[in-house]
């Protein structure tokens, strides 16, 4: 495990494991690198595996500024630049699909070899255009709702989080680690940055990117609607896109097996194919 210090000051946590091409996995809002505890183990046996904990997050810097999507690709920018990290799979869950997104507007390819997206819809709020909306944020007032139930009562709010994302149970001792996780993010945080997060549309910019992507789609998921996720799939050019039937939001959680096969061949495979993968 390590720290970098990013270029506003800010320390970043991250751990590594395994030898090989370099694969970084980006958590979700609220979450830390270790909700990939089912995961790492396997996955480093063909990669170089690197966790990282967002600004704010798990054990990283936990400032009052800088809770913007645009400033935490600037962090994914600062890590690899700082790791000297090249030809990177980069792989995002939920929050961190945006990040990846952001990144490669701002970026482009820079670093970078592919891209994995797991379960994050272009945009969260209903629009004309748009029916495929998050379940609890939707919209200003249902943002602002979600603000004070995490502010009154943020223990009440991370147990929800725990039963919603997950199709099956975690076992005590891995509810008791990952609800600790989510208890190290101060609600100042976590707030500024859905605010930011939860605004964007990235619809318009899927189509115009390059990378090499392999879109997983958690049909269970209780927090998107399915077709949210699979559109991604729809819009990258060249992507493929995988179906996990039985999975909730945290689909690498509740069926690791498949996840781990899926994200190593797309490893030793890079493609950049119209194949969809099921």
């Amino acid at each position: 495990m390590g720290t970098i210090t990013t270029s506003d000051g800010v320390e970043m946590h991250y751990e590594e494991q395994g030898t090989g091409p370099p694969l970084l996995l980006l958590h979700g809002w609220g979450f830390s690198g270790r909700f990939f505890t089912r995961n790492v183990d396997a996955l480093a046996e063909h990669a170089r595996v690197i966790t990282v904990d967002l600004r704010g997050h798990g054990d990283s810097g936990k400032p009052r500024h800088g809770y913007r999507v645009s400033r935490l690709a600037k962090d994914l920018f600062d890590l690899l630049e700082e790791l000297d990290l090249r030809e990177v799979t980069v792989l995002g869950w939920s929050l961190g699909c945006p990040v990846i997104w952001s990144y490669l507007e701002l970026f482009g390819g820079h670093r970078l070899a592919r891209a994995v997206y797991v379960q994050q819809a272009p945009r969260q709020y209903y629009a004309p255009d748009w029916p495929h909306a998050h379940a609890t944020c939707y919209d200003e007032p249902s943002l602002a709702a979600l603000q004070t139930q995490l502010t009154c009562d943020p223990p009440a709010f991370d147990e929800d989080q725990i039963d919603t994302i997950f199709a099956g149970e975690p076992t005590p001792r891995e509810r008791e680690l990952l609800l600790a996780e989510m208890a190290k993010s101060p609600t100042y945080a976590r707030n500024a940055l859905m605010a930011d997060h939860t605004r964007h549309d990235w619809r318009d910019l899927l189509p115009t990117t390059r990378l090499p992507s392999l879109v997983l789609v958690a049909r269970q998921d209780r927090v998107f609607p399915w077709q949210g996720p699979a559109w991604v799939g729809e819009a990258l050019p060249g992507a493929r896109t995988v179906f996990f039937e039985h999975s909730g939001h945290a689909l690498f959680f509740d069926e690791p097996e498949k996840f781990h096969r899926t994200v190593t061949g797309f490893l030793t495979d890079s493609r950049n194919d119209t194949e969809v993968l099921v």
